[in-house]
């Protein structure tokens, strides 16, 4: 059994945004993986970030940027108050997207479902640079 890990930096913007991840995670695994079977962690280690497996493209990311936005209203609610108006609810967001999850690797591949992606969540106008650590075991 071996581990294999990589960090990389990306830049989410000035907006709550849905960043697909996927094929980040496919040339990951085609590099330390092939053929293997294991388990791939994708974690973000950020206090306001989280990786969700949905369906990308067709509104769903969208969507849930909706729910999140009707969840965690971006008002002065929040007893956590550094940064820009509302910003505590991007710390509440990892209770509800977490910021990891570990996703079945077969032959080398990510066992997705045929229209699920690896996505991450930012709903941090604050802070656009988002640094990502994917670690495959097998």
């Amino acid at each position: 059994m071996a581990f294999e890990t990589l960090t990389f930096d990306l830049i989410t913007g000035a907006r709550e945004t849905a960043t697909d991840l996927t094929e980040r995670c496919d040339a990951f695994l085609r590099d330390v993986a092939p053929g293997r079977d294991g388990l791939l962690n994708v974690f973000v280690p950020h206090a306001t970030a989280g990786i969700a497996v949905i369906e990308t493209g067709a509104g769903s990311d969208e969507d849930l940027l909706d729910a999140l936005r009707e969840l965690l209203p971006g008002d002065d609610r929040w007893r956590h108050r550094h940064g820009s108006p509302g910003h505590g609810r991007d710390h509440v967001l990892p209770g509800l997207v977490a910021p990891q999850t570990t996703l079945p690797v077969i032959g080398g591949r990510l066992a997705l479902g045929t229209w699920q992606s690896v996505v991450l969540i930012d709903t941090n106008r604050d802070n656009p640079r988002r640094t990502v650590r994917l670690s495959f075991l097998g």
